[in-house]
């Protein structure tokens, strides 16, 4: 503890006595200051005792007085020291009655205490309590350390709590909640998520105090040794932290960086394990792929997986960044479920995932992307079906083409279910195959636009009939002769023969992707 007024009125050797302000004794003395101006508030920082001996004050002057020391509480000075038997016998009324009605500490200084015995005493008490606080907060970092090698980063979260006697939690990179402690704090915690991810907006090292969370004063602290934010530190305690839990928490953030860079380095060693594993899967290695996962990724390949291929959305020079939150979102998703997640970035605009079917990942693509438009979100996914890692080849071309669609479609996302499930039609609903199908019948087009018979509607429902010449004539209300004229017609303007069933295929493809365009 630092020196307060009380420990130096029992000091032995200084022999002070208190005179008035005795309910404050305990306010912590930050400097002793010698000074004889009848203001000497500008020249004082506050948590000072100041010492004087009323050479210049007008000490018996009542008015004077309760201005004096007003002005000294308002400046935040903790006590006055007066010395007796120089100027005064003893304190001047006026002095002790503006002190006392003030409740302002005032402390007697006999003769033959000299005011450099007290600076003296003041400066061995704050360099006593300097060196314990640094031999705590030594201690501190050793207790944490030992955490950390033993239990990790949730370690030395609950070891810090218990060492400031409040909370701490742990915050990844995405903002979400890693550990805390004790187990209460996890909901207080969730509460700062605004805080965390304004943080994170910030260079690190950062810092900020959140003063509105209940009861408690929360300090939060970025990690990361670069300028990007790689995760924070939250410390909830009843009061502003002293210097020992200052070194301590410190020392919680050099470790937790520490543990934050050292799983970086790591997490890039897996990535490259990663994509070594993901290319014997498409070039049909099993076997190799299982064995080389080994325990890390071993459990995503032992179920139904799906294969996720993520690009932005963005074109490219407006793509910078997009990578690292995507990751961060759904490497935090899989912590939280404790799933196996395989992420493997083939380029700076392709992300590779492989994660279990039904699992966390998954759902957080789905709820995150799939209500959102591409431009929103600003990202594209293609899912595909589930898969085991025999048919990882085929599960790659699934999400491929249903990133393609997605694309096309303007949206965030989209599962090879919806293709399967839905028509062919929407698939070709692009500007290539609308200009193929545009170009195959114009020439048809232009002939009816001449009034001279309706080739489209005759052809339309000819192949809708499947080629059954009194079917398609009853829909159209025509001869049938007159629905062989009209197919021979078709026949010399196309100069294609319609017993060709490509030609048909390709005829009832270019009508319905004219006439039935894929939703926007």
């Amino acid at each position: 503890m630092p020196p307060t007024l009380a420990s130096l009125a029992q000091h032995s050797a200084l022999k002070l006595s208190v005179r008035s302000g005795e309910d404050h004794l305990e306010r912590p003395v930050r400097w002793a200051h010698v000074s004889e101006l009848a203001d000497p508030v500008p020249y004082l920082e506050g948590g000072e005792l100041l010492l004087v001996t009323a050479i210049t004050l007008d000490a018996e002057d009542r008015d004077a007085m309760r201005r004096y020391v007003r002005r000294l509480v308002g400046a935040g000075v903790v006590g006055l020291g007066f010395a007796v038997g120089v100027h005064y016998e003893d304190v001047p009324d006026a002095l002790l009655d503006a002190a006392r009605e003030a409740d302002f500490p005032l402390l007697v200084v006999p003769r033959r205490t000299p005011f450099i015995a007290i600076s003296k005493a003041v400066s061995a008490a704050i360099a006593a309590d300097q060196y314990r606080a640094v031999t705590a907060g030594f201690e501190a970092q050793r207790e944490l350390t030992r955490a950390a090698l033993a239990d990790g980063p949730g370690g030395v979260v609950t070891r810090l709590a218990a060492y400031v006697d409040g909370w701490a939690a742990l915050y990844d990179a995405s903002g979400s909640v890693v550990a805390a402690s004790p187990d209460w704090a996890v909901r207080r915690a969730a509460r700062l998520t605004a805080g965390v991810k304004r943080l994170r907006e910030r260079s690190a090292p950062a810092s900020a105090v959140m003063g509105d969370t209940g009861d408690d004063r929360v300090e939060l602290q970025s990690l990361g040794s670069g300028r990007r934010v790689r995760g924070a530190l939250a410390v909830g305690t009843g009061a502003p932290l002293g210097t020992a839990e200052r070194y301590a928490v410190h020392s919680a953030v050099a470790l937790l960086t520490l543990s934050t860079e050292r799983s970086r380095s790591l997490q890039r060693a897996e990535q490259r394990l990663g994509t070594a594993v993901l290319r014997m899967l498409l070039s049909g290695q099993q076997d190799h792929a299982r064995a080389v996962a080994g325990d890390l990724y071993g459990a995503v390949l032992d179920a139904p997986f799906r294969l996720l291929i993520a690009e932005p959305a963005a074109v490219e020079e407006e793509t910078a960044g997009w990578l690292q939150p995507v990751v961060e979102t759904l490497e935090s998703a899989a912590s939280r479920a404790g799933e196996t997640v395989l992420l493997v970035p083939e380029s700076e605009r392709r992300l590779v995932v492989l994660a279990a079917d039904g699992g966390a990942v998954v759902r957080v693509c789905l709820d995150a992307y799939a209500p959102k438009e591409a431009e929103e979100a600003g990202i594209t996914v293609g899912l595909s079906a589930p898969a085991g890692p025999i048919a990882a080849a085929g599960a790659y071309r699934q999400a491929e083409q249903a990133l393609s669609v997605a694309r096309r479609r303007g949206r965030a996302l989209v599962e090879q279910e919806e293709l399967a499930a839905g028509s062919i039609v929407p698939l070709l609903a692009d500007d290539a195959v609308r200009a193929f199908a545009d170009g195959m019948l114009r020439a048809l087009y232009e002939h009816d636009a001449t009034g001279r018979g309706d080739l489209v509607a005759s052809l339309r429902a000819w192949l809708s009939r499947h080629g059954q010449w009194d079917a398609a004539a009853a829909d159209l209300g025509v001869h049938r002769h007159t629905l062989r004229y009209r197919m021979r017609r078709v026949e010399e303007i196309l100069g294609r023969s319609l017993d060709d069933p490509d030609v048909r295929m390709e005829l009832w493809l270019a009508l319905k992707t004219t006439t039935d365009p894929a939703p926007g």
